[in-house]
């Protein structure tokens, strides 16, 4: 194991990975370190058995009892995967609406190398050029801002330091180095080219989410219309990374094969999603430039004045060692990062006077506002086949629709056709909410047995279809991370503390896009007289932990700005204080964006990337 490198990268995810592949292709020596193991499909495997367990426990797994001492839930049961940290060995801890702490599984997108993209529903969705200016947009709009009383919004918001301009070459380069299939057609984002491989043919279930979206569409104004949503899941061989997509008994590609519920939600052994491991990292990793370490525990961020060093961790065995850098890059999903950080500072004065030089390290945490609706379909369809979401629609994001409903933000909406696709999947989701509260639902429900048992499977299975959304949330300076006082992982070190809210505005804005959920399904259900009835709609605010829900988006906690005193990172996401530290997963964001984040995630690391090959 080396022991010196140009650069070294903290974390393999979408963050990391890109910058990564990029460094080592320009000839740069690059180590990746990550917490997690390393996970193959099988055709990386000798004998092609895949390292991943295709099963539906590989989301959840058996009991487990939270013992951690002096967290308001020890005693409860919990359920992790084996790509998921025990949280008796290193939970995160919230502060509950009661102001007692609980500890949670959740703000883990994956502690597996390709980290969340491992285990992601792959939707790939751009920003809005409106996403990155939504202070210029706020400042100047023509109707007022609904439910925000102190004028937090006209306050907090922040324009990127870039604009999607800037952006928009690197979203196509990641949609064409990583592999998304998708359609261009009636998004409402500027493209320069188009990347997308071709999407596969829906499941017909989705036809109701498609006719609801175009009803929709007709009632929020002209022009909008649903488009594929673009997912990271290879439909054709993807000469970047040299994935094949199944052959068929005749040797010829059968894109087909692999449309399966199983590929999205879980480690797919196919390779078809598109992780960072098979599309960036398993690309580069016989070239003798790079390096990767799973199972290492990256403990401090090293330097000397405003010169970062290198890093320390612990290998495979617990042996601490020191490793050295030209540049480093910290991508390990934004809590881990922000308190990675912070462990450093813990450890050196000097590094803490430069890292807190203002005080919003940790500040501005964010994740999404999200929500939906479902509803029984009137036919039953084998939803087994099927990729996470088939149809999605832009209409909630224009800058019409935000002026007339006073939102400060738009947002995303895209059915899940794979939500509940087998039979397993439609107990564990009965009552319940996220991993949390897992089953508590479907264990709790003592009369669901026999005839009951039998009835909910025949009303249930295969008809269930949900409308969902992803919308920007509210920049709060008391949002944050922090190190715990008391809670420690095992190795002795303060675990992430997680402090946030929902402010008035998020809440308007979730029953506003939720009802625009309820009205696809009501639409598309009935295209007659357009009032299918369905089952619910809301959002995660009204959820019993609702302060703990992430959606796995981590972001915000280490923004980038343009001013050093009203950020944590400059324009190319490096910190301010230091020369050569960048940090480059979701913690950069000073505002969430209205869709899932990890297309923008990838594309701004290769931004990075692009930009440090102009230093070593």
């Amino acid at each position: 194991m080396q022991d010196s490198f140009d650069v070294i990268v903290v974390g393999s995810g979408a963050g990391g990975a890109p910058i990564a592949h990029r460094l080592v292709q320009a000839g740069h020596n690059v180590l990746v370190v990550d917490k997690g193991p390393l996970l193959r499909p099988h055709y990386e495997v000798p004998g092609e058995r895949s390292d991943f367990r295709r099963d539906e426990i590989y989301a959840s797994s058996t009991e487990k009892i939270l013992h951690v001492p002096g967290l308001a839930n020890t005693g409860v049961s919990y359920y992790s995967s084996h790509v998921e940290p025990d949280i008796n060995d290193e939970p995160h801890v919230y502060k509950g609406p009661d102001g007692r702490d609980y500890g949670t599984i959740e703000g883990y997108t994956a502690q597996v190398v390709g980290g969340g993209t491992q285990l992601y529903g792959a939707v790939s969705l751009r920003f809005t050029p409106t996403d990155l200016r939504l202070k210029s947009f706020n400042d100047n709009r023509r109707k007022p801002i609904a439910h925000d009383p102190n004028g937090d919004i006209r306050r907090e918001a922040r324009d990127w330091p870039i604009d999607y301009r800037a952006l928009e070459p690197y979203y196509v380069m990641a949609e064409e180095m990583v592999g998304i299939n998708g359609t261009r057609e009636n998004q409402q984002k500027p493209f320069s080219a188009v990347k997308y491989q071709k999407p596969l043919a829906p499941n017909p279930i989705s036809s109701y989410a498609h006719d609801g979206m175009v009803e929709l569409g007709k009632r929020l104004g002209p022009g909008i219309a649903p488009y594929r949503t673009p997912l990271a899941v290879i439909t054709e061989d993807h000469p970047w990374s040299g994935r094949q997509i199944p052959r068929n008994a005749k040797g010829e590609p059968d894109p087909e094969a692999g449309k399966t519920s199983y590929v999205n939600r879980y480690g797919d052994p196919l390779g078809l999603k598109s992780s960072t491991w098979v599309a960036l990292l398993s690309p580069i990793k016989d070239k003798p430039n790079f390096a990767i370490w799973p199972n290492c525990v990256v403990t401090h961020v090293v330097s000397e004045g405003a010169k970062v060093t290198g890093v320390r961790l612990l290998d495979p065995g617990g042996v601490e060692r020191f490793v050295k850098a030209e540049i480093v890059v910290v991508a390990c999903s934004a809590i881990e990062s922000v308190r990675l950080l912070k462990l450093s500072a813990m450890a050196d004065a000097e590094f803490d006077r430069r890292i807190n030089r203002n005080p919003l390290l940790g500040r501005y945490f964010l994740t999404h506002c999200f929500g939906g609706a479902r509803a029984l379909m009137p036919k039953r369809f084998d939803k087994s086949k099927a990729l996470d979401a088939d149809w999605a629609t832009d209409c909630c994001a224009t800058e019409e629709f935000l002026e007339e409903n006073g939102l400060w933000a738009g947002a995303a909406i895209y059915n899940n056709t794979s939500d509940q696709a087998l039979p397993l999947s439609l107990f564990r989701t009965y009552g319940s909410q996220d991993l949390d509260t897992l089953w508590n639902g479907f264990m709790g429900a003592t009369d669901m047995r026999g005839d009951r048992f039998i009835d909910f499977l025949d009303a249930e299975f295969g008809r269930g279809l949900s409308i969902s959304f992803m919308a920007n949330q509210v920049p709060q300076f008391d949002n944050r991370i922090e190190l715990h006082p008391q809670i420690e992982d095992k190795w002795g070190r303060p675990v992430a503390y997680v402090i946030k809210g929902w402010h008035e505005h998020d809440r308007y804005l979730m029953d506003v896009m939720a009802k625009q959920c309820g009205d696809v399904l009501r639409y598309g259900g009935d295209p007659v007289g357009h009032d299918y009835q369905i089952e619910g709609q809301g959002s995660i605010y009204m959820a019993e932990n609702a302060l703990a829900r992430m959606a796995n988006h981590i972001l915000g906690g280490a923004r980038f700005g343009s001013d050093p005193n009203d950020s944590v990172l400059d324009p190319q996401c490096r910190v301010w204080e230091f020369d050569n530290l960048y940090v480059t997963d979701g913690a950069f964001m000073p505002t969430s964006g209205g869709a899932n984040p990890t297309l923008t995630i990838q594309a701004n690391s290769f931004r990075v990337a692009d930009h440090l090959l102009t230093r070593i």
